[in-house]
């Protein structure tokens, strides 16, 4: 269950909304009145697991909003207001009612006379439904696992709906610590692999096998020895050090084919088994593979070659699972020739890119031509992309201004579904909550305005504090855009933009967002929090941050002592339960460090 924020609750104003949306004043339907429900909630008796939870869900949320207890029912129910959910209930109040077209996610949201549908397809649009509902015209929010806004209003009451939606991706990941909560993540209507979504949540995307799996399916220790023409022949010898895999050797793929369709079997619940190269490149350079690679004008063709020759292979057995392979590093740009097959995704990765620019920006330009070209070829492409610094998870990276045009930029280019890969091994990184909150709402719908989103979380979840935590942000993005900086997802904390001005500023705002909600505990850790990137960066750089300030004659706006810093640093950090700065070690090895090597 949230724990639900007494502050800063979102009061929205009811809408009302016709088809395109359109305001009217009549056709409401009272929901609850002066605390009493005024309608029931109404579910087939033989609702499916996720429908049965819907409706708890909306029994709940909006015994918070209203004070009243609803009551959950099976058909024809009373003669009263109803709330239909899902498909079936749906039918009781138009007998035609049909989720055609509407996949796993889509919704339908629609008043009929005095009841309300709340339906979607199987097995996560009635969820999604009854989400959608409850955001867009009750207004609830829920900004991370721990922290929602549900408005108070005991008089509840709609006007006439007819929504009907269908998500432009079928996949939707934001790769977020946080967001692995089943309950965020159902409720933010993502699908991806790693939230802990079971049944009664909907559901998701599992893979067999998540990425990289060359390795995974040929492992170098078991076959080397006896099959060394199995793997890549480098500069005239067959090796099993940061090689790939032959990919002409028959031999070789009938037994990958064998080992995948074993895992498979193991795994009934995978939608998508991945069949991709090791993460280094190492591609094999044997006259066979050269001779494909050089007709196709790439090693792209070869690699899906082979994995369109695995989709067909495992189709019968498998019918339902698509075989997921990678465009990366020496795979990115799209084949000559051969496409993908219908039951094969191919994961296009961003990595090289610059994330202070968007990715339709003439810097990014080798990469908008790889999405260009794989996505005449794809009915299935998805986008690896990245949202963090793995280098420094908690220092400031500037690229909120992006993500809201990068995802369009996506959906603009025919990509089905979206992993925003980000700080995924610990609470804590810079802005974590509010770029998966942000991201899910744009991979829901990727028209959305981003800043808008950015804007309208900040004020939800800092509240008071709010226009200090925009003025920092501006800060730091202006900074990064007139430093002309690459920002890649591995930035240095040695960053033009990171300069002793930069931070002294932020600094500056982020001390006044918290003094602002000084009076309030839970706002005021919220920014201290949202402190850490900046002081992180102090205390990377301390002698040298000491030295600008003496030279130029600036206040210093840290502790005087580097000691001080850190453990202040250190109390915010474990009552956040931050437990690494970085994608690779646990601990604060590199504050340590700083510390040993400080002169002042």
């Amino acid at each position: 269950m949230l724990r639900k924020s007494k502050i800063g609750l979102l009061f929205v104003t009811l809408s009302f909304v016709v088809g395109c949306g359109k305001a009217v004043k009549d056709d409401t339907l009272t929901i609850a009145e002066k605390g009493v429900a005024k309608a029931v909630i109404v579910i087939a008796e033989d609702a499916s697991e996720p429908e049965q939870h819907a409706a708890a869900e909306l029994a709940d949320f909006l015994q918070q909003i209203t004070g009243a207890k609803f009551d959950i029912v099976h058909p024809p129910a009373a003669k009263r207001s109803r709330l239909l959910v899902g498909p079936k209930a749906a039918k009781s109040a138009a007998a035609d009612f049909s989720t055609d077209g509407l996949g796993a996610d889509g919704i339908i949201i629609r008043t009929v006379g005095n009841d309300l549908i709340l339906a979607g397809g199987h097995p996560r649009g009635t969820l999604y439904a009854v989400y959608t509902f409850l955001e867009d015209h009750l207004g609830c929010r829920w900004w991370s696992s721990t922290e929602s806004a549900i408005p108070k209003k005991p008089t509840l009451k709609v006007g006439k709906l007819d929504v009907r939606y269908v998500p432009t991706l079928e996949y939707r990941e934001p790769y977020w610590f946080d967001a692995f909560d089943g309950d965020w993540a159902v409720r933010n209507r993502c699908n991806g692999n790693r939230p802990r979504l079971d049944e009664k949540r909907g559901g998701k995307h599992t893979y067999e096998g998540f990425v990289h799996t060359f390795n995974r399916l040929i492992p170098p220790d078991k076959y080397f020895k006896d099959h060394p023409e199995w793997f890549s022949e480098i500069k005239g010898n067959r090796t099993q050090k940061r090689a790939q895999l032959c990919l002409t050797n028959e031999e070789m793929r009938k037994e990958l084919l064998k080992n995948l369709k074993a895992n498979l079997r193991k795994n009934p619940a995978a939608t998508i088994a991945s069949v991709s190269q090791n993460d280094w490149h190492g591609n094999c350079q044997c006259a066979k593979c050269a001779a494909i690679e050089k007709e196709e004008e790439g090693p792209a063709g070869l690699m899906l070659r082979f994995v369109n020759s695995v989709a067909d292979d495992i189709k019968e057995e498998f019918p339902n699972v698509a075989i997921s392979t990678l465009a990366y590093q020496y795979t990115r740009k799209s084949p000559k020739y051969v496409k993908p097959r219908d039951n094969v995704i191919v994961r296009l990765c961003s990595i090289e890119c610059s994330f202070s620019k968007p990715l339709a920006d003439e810097r990014n330009k080798e990469f908008r031509d790889d999405i260009v070209g794989w996505s005449k070829i794809s009915n299935r492409l998805y986008i690896w992309d990245y949202t963090t610094n793995f280098r420094h998870h908690i220092m400031p990276h500037p690229n909120l201004r992006v993500l809201g045009p990068n995802v369009k930029f996506f959906a603009d280019h025919n990509v089905k579904g979206i992993f925003e890969q980000g700080a995924y091994t610990t609470n804590g990184a810079e802005m974590a909550e509010l770029r998966a909150w942000v991201l899910a709402k744009l991979l829901w719908d990727p028209k959305r305005d981003g800043q808008e989103l950015i804007d309208e979380f900040i004020a939800g979840y800092y509240c008071l504090a709010g226009p200090y935590i925009k003025a920092y942000l501006k800060v730091t993005h202006d900074a990064v855009e007139a430093s002309e900086d690459w920002l890649g997802c591995f930035e240095k904390y040695t960053a033009k933009f990171l300069s002793f001005e930069t931070l002294s500023e932020g600094l500056a705002q982020l001390k006044a967002a918290e003094a602002a909600v000084e009076d309030n505990p839970e706002l005021r850790f919220r920014v201290q929090v949202a402190q850490l990137p900046v002081m992180y960066t102090f205390m990377m750089r301390w002698d040298e941050m000491r030295e600008k300030a003496e030279v130029s004659g600036a206040d210093w706006p840290m502790p005087d002592s580097i000691k001080t810093a850190y453990e202040h640093f250190l109390k915010v950090a474990k009552k956040k339960n931050i437990t690494r700065l970085n994608e690779w070690n646990e601990g604060f090895g590199a504050l340590e460090k700083a510390l040993e090597r400080t002169k002042k």
